[in-house]
């Protein structure tokens, strides 16, 4: 039994119809039909490549996006706690002060009164304020991080499937040449390790939010 594969787009593949066969000795001219069924091929593979490109990227850059605002909005009251509470410390101190105006009326010495805990330059915040911030920050750094690559690849995709000129063989020369670009920079990998970014940032963020609760 002999399986035909069928293909739900208009295209023809049956290159021996489609394109005139080359000339005896002319089989890698500029304009043999080799490259053209190359370019035939490539064009359907680069179209599927980029469609599940766009699909990852599309929806990395949105819930980036949407989430980042979130975390920006924790951000920023967290990052309040890191200031010197200065009515915490004038409190103390007054209270501090009442204490060695007490003693001094009950002849008390002053080595008896208990010295406040904080001073004018005295911080005000805990180690759980700290570890919520780095949290909070680092995962909006990765949130940005994600945005910023997503942009790029957006960028970069009019660029690698932009039209090029010329015969054949130089439009197929120019394609490989891009197409071994793409696998220099990695591209399916940074493309896939978007997703692993988010959830990795979800995670620190979720991390970050039971301390601060």
């Amino acid at each position: 039994m002999i399986l035909i594969p069928i293909y739900l787009d208009a295209r023809s593949y049956n290159y021996e119809e489609k394109y005139p066969e080359d000339p005896p000795g002319k089989e890698a001219d500029n304009d043999a039909r080799v490259w053209k069924v190359y370019l035939d091929e490539a064009e359907v593979y680069d179209e599927d490549m980029i469609r599940g490109f766009k699909d990852t990227v599309d929806s990395s850059l949105i819930f980036a996006s949407l989430f980042s605002a979130v975390i920006t909005t924790l951000v920023v009251e967290s990052s309040s706690a890191l200031q010197p509470d200065h009515m915490e410390i004038v409190s103390h101190l007054l209270v501090e002060q009442v204490q060695l105006l007490r003693a001094n009326g009950n002849k008390t010495t002053i080595d008896e009164v208990p010295a406040s805990i904080y001073g004018p330059n005295a911080t005000t915040y805990s180690s759980i304020d700290i570890w919520v911030n780095a949290l909070f920050f680092t995962s909006l750094t990765l949130l940005l991080t994600v945005a910023l690559v997503s942009i790029l690849l957006k960028q970069w995709r009019p660029v690698y499937t932009g039209h090029t000129f010329g015969t054949a063989k130089e439009r197929a020369l120019v394609r490989h040449h891009r197409f071994l670009g793409l696998e220099k920079w990695r591209v399916r990998d940074i493309v896939g390790a978007l997703p692993l970014l988010l959830h990795f940032s979800l995670a620190i963020f979720g991390v970050g939010l039971v301390l601060f609760i």
